[in-house]
């Protein structure tokens, strides 16, 4: 007699293409299934609000003028309804 507790297994198939990739992403200790969960799983939703005051780079004068630039530039595709 057997009594299975846990959840159910499924047998899927692959291409030998498509393992080798798997296998690939695969960590120490990390199950097929693992590796499916995390990067098949959607990531959780995060607020704009937590990366608010997190920039570490030396460019941000750079990078601020360059989303200036593309705001500016993006003007020329607005309209009036």
């Amino acid at each position: 007699m057997c009594i299975c507790i846990g959840s159910m297994t499924k047998v899927i198939s692959l291409s030998e293409e498509a393992y080798k990739v798997l296998k690939k992403l695969k960590g120490e200790g990390e199950s097929f299934s693992d590796v499916v969960m995390r990067i098949a799983k959607p990531a959780e939703p995060k607020s704009l609000l937590g990366f608010a005051g997190k920039w570490e780079g030396a460019d941000i004068e750079q990078v601020f003028e360059k989303v200036m630039a593309e705001r500016e530039a993006s003007k020329g595709r607005e309209f009036k309804i």
